[in-house]
């Protein structure tokens, strides 16, 4: 019923028992019992209620609410209640969307977001702030005296006053003035804000940190296994500072190989209840930018005491396994140690030394190591290619190089060597063997899983394939070798950095979880985070665990474990978020790092390669450098329309036809660091014979003859002033 027939059924006529009536009506919704639907009308919740964070799409047609136990429920646009992205929401369940459960949300618990980044504007008298993020669609408007020296085009965090209702627009005041949207330096605040990330640490965990010694002392050093005088190295890349793990290979006298992996004991250091570890919790993981990063624990520890720097004695946990010439632990020890790093090895030496260059001679003192070294991982790899691991998902992986202002000057793909594979898969045999070992003591434990793809996500994938020519084996009962076959029958294909790039996305997010599922992607039945606990909290738990392990022979008092399983289930789902809180984070400073360089290119021609067509134009990427932007359909020199099973754009004068994979020369056009969007056009023939190049859907082979003519012509042309400072400031 609504207010009025309320009243009327109970007889209320009276101004102030109107008022009683509506406080009840509020006490009822507020509890839970009731909500108010979009017509005014009370209705019972009829128990279906869940609470959970509500997350709106960039399309803003549909939100989605995820619940605490991991259920997801999809939310129209029209019943969200004015609830806003990333707030905890009080949903009940009214249906069926698609696969999905439907709900409206009947209450907003909680704000999610209290400030946001975005583009101050005026309009006549009016002024107000356009977030960055097109998950909040609104304009928030801000008070004459809440403007704080902001002016028109500047990039501004603003402090959001009074939330989206009925009968009152949002309304927030501008707290810090960033800068113009195009100067580099706002790309940090930008996603710490967007983000929530906390930068600086409390005063008081600066206190506790402050206690701790500056080295490793005797008296830490009594009673552990001491491989000071052992061969130890690092191997990480040029720019780290964290090392959490070191390695050693030997061969035994029975022909096995003794794999040693020491990792650094930060839980030594962090104890539980204090300033320091609660910080870490929350943090629960680092946040690695281009060209910064922010630390899950202090400098002083991350940097410093709990990194394996070479030559400087560091406290470990030390895991000694003998694996045999078929790639399986026959035996293991693991306890706590100390080591002396021996050496701090670069990847790209390693990598240069295993390829006979003449970068890597620096290393020939090590040599018998490092062949042995790789003598195991090719080992350790054909033995998980047997299980039907994935292993040769590369990603798209850049190294952004940027200059002393912050701003885009490259972009280069990075390459994994062998000295990459070396290390990943010590590490992987590492967590596994630790994972095991609780797995089989039936001990409460916090996993690394990652569950089964849905068949319907992988025949999404299926179909994509079939769009440029490649037939897929899809049973019903999927196995990761069939993905891993798929990987190598397109190894080569132009596409293949896409193709890799969709079958991450068809599968399931890894997460933590105190449940043994097993690994799908891995192939393993059981597999946790041990070798990292400088920058992920979970290994810090693990860490804590196996000491608790070690010290009570794994007999656990049961008080103990009902405490353990209670506390495991909330730190699994915590450092699941964080985790993701982190990844988009990483990738957003990493898309506006390449919009600062396209922007500088504007009006410049690229190849590039069709990854996806729909019905309003083709999404395209410059191969070497992972930029992706839109052909709107609206450029092209026709009417097309889309064949939906073709998935192609055909013109219906010219009959020229646009699919996936196809090759072609487009100009960017655009490029809206607010919105994080890039626009292209297909270069027009006159264009293209001014430069000197193809027509379009050309052949891969063309392509590269033309790109090194191109390059050729770059050397030589030009003469000028303004041509001089260009090369200059390109060669510094």
């Amino acid at each position: 019923m609504t207010f009025k027939e309320l009243c009327r059924v109970f007889g209320i006529k009276d101004k102030d028992e109107k008022e009683k009536l509506r406080e009840m009506l509020d006490q009822l919704v507020d509890a839970g019992y009731i909500f108010r639907d979009d017509n005014g009308r009370y209705l019972l919740t009829k128990g279906n209620l869940l609470t959970g964070t509500i997350e709106f799409t960039r399309s803003g047609n549909i939100a989605f609410v995820t619940t605490d136990d991991g259920t997801e429920i999809a939310v129209p646009i029209e019943k969200t209640n004015m609830a806003m992205h990333k707030d905890r929401v009080m949903v009940q369940i009214i249906g069926r969307w698609y696969e999905l459960p439907e709900g409206r949300v009947v209450k907003i618990l909680e704000r999610g977001i209290k400030r946001f980044v975005g583009v101050f504007e005026t309009r006549g008298q009016f002024a107000f702030v356009i977030p960055d993020d097109p998950k909040l669609p609104y304009e928030f408007n801000i008070p004459i005296e809440e403007i704080n020296g902001a002016k028109p085009g500047m990039k501004v965090v603003a402090e959001i006053t009074h939330y989206p209702s009925l009968r009152k627009s949002p309304q927030a005041r501008v707290v810090e003035v960033l800068g113009r949207v195009e100067d580099p330096a706002t790309d940090f605040p930008t996603v710490v804000v967007k983000h929530n990330l906390p930068v600086d640490f409390p005063e008081e965990v600066l206190e506790e940190v402050a206690k701790l010694p500056d080295y490793v002392r005797e008296e830490d050093m009594e009673g552990r296994w001491d491989f000071r005088n052992e061969i130890i190295v690092t191997i990480d890349g040029v720019d780290a500072k964290d090392f959490d793990d070191a390695v050693q290979v030997k061969r035994l006298p029975n022909g096995n190989y003794l794999l040693g992996v020491h990792i650094a004991d930060v839980a030594h250091y962090v104890k539980p209840n204090t300033a320091l570890d609660r910080e870490a919790f929350n943090r629960a993981t680092s946040v690695y930018l281009a060209d910064r990063v922010i630390p899950m624990l202090p400098f002083k520890l991350s940097n410093g005491l709990c990194s394996l720097v070479q030559g400087e004695d560091r406290l470990v946990m030390s895991l000694l396994m003998e694996i045999d010439r078929n790639g399986d632990v026959v035996d293991y020890k693991v306890g706590h140690g100390v080591i002396r790093s021996y050496r701090r090895l670069v990847y790209d030496d390693v990598n240069a030394f295993l390829e006979g260059r003449p970068e890597g001679d620096k290393l020939k003192d090590l040599a018998d190591h490092i062949y042995l070294m790789k003598e195991l991982k090719d080992i350790l790899r054909e033995n998980r290619r047997k299980r039907g691991a994935i292993l040769d998902i590369e990603g798209d992986e850049v190294k952004i190089v940027l200059d002393e202002r912050g701003h885009a000057i490259d972009i280069i793909p990075r390459k994994r060597g062998e000295s990459e594979v070396i290390i990943e898969e010590f590490m992987i045999k590492t967590n596994e063997t630790i994972a095991e070992i609780f797995h089989n003591a039936d001990i409460p434990f916090i996993y690394r899983v990652h569950e089964e793809p849905d068949y319907d996500t992988l025949l999404q994938l299926k179909n994509y394939l079939a769009a440029i020519g490649i037939r897929m084996r899809l049973p019903q009962q999927i196995h990761p070798r069939v993905l891993q076959e798929l990987l190598e029958k397109t190894k080569d294909h132009p596409l293949r950095a896409s193709i890799q790039r969709l079958l991450v996305r068809s599968m399931k997010r890894a997460v933590y979880s105190p449940s043994n599922v097993g690994h799908f992607g891995l192939a393993s039945e059981a597999y946790t985070h041990f070798t990292s606990p400088i920058r992920r909290y979970p290994d810090l738990i693990v860490h804590r665990l196996l000491k608790m392990y070690l010290e009570t022979g794994g007999n656990i008092p049961k008080k103990e474990l009902k405490k353990l399983e209670k506390y495991l289930a909330k730190a699994a789902v915590h450092c699941s978020k964080r985790e993701r809180v982190a990844d988009e984070a990483e990738w957003d400073y990493e898309a506006l790092k390449k919009i600062d360089y396209i922007s500088r290119h504007i009006g410049e021609v690229f190849r590039v390669v069709v990854t996806s067509v729909t019905k309003f134009g083709m999404f395209v990427e410059i191969p070497e450098k992972y930029i992706s932007g839109l052909i709107h359909v609206s450029t092209l020199d026709d009417y097309y329309y889309y064949d939906e099973v073709g998935a192609r754009l055909i013109g219906s004068r010219t009959g020229k036809v646009f699919k996936i994979g196809d090759l072609l020369y487009a100009k960017v056009t655009r490029a809206d660091k607010i919105r994080m969007e890039i626009d292209f056009e297909i270069a027009g023939e006159d264009e293209l014979k001014e430069r000197g190049l193809g027509l379009i859907n050309t052949t891969p082979e063309e392509l590269e003859n033309v790109s090194e003519r191109r390059s050729s012509e770059r050397k030589v042309e030009g003469g000028d002033k303004k041509g001089k400072k260009k090369r200059k400031r390109s060669k510094k």
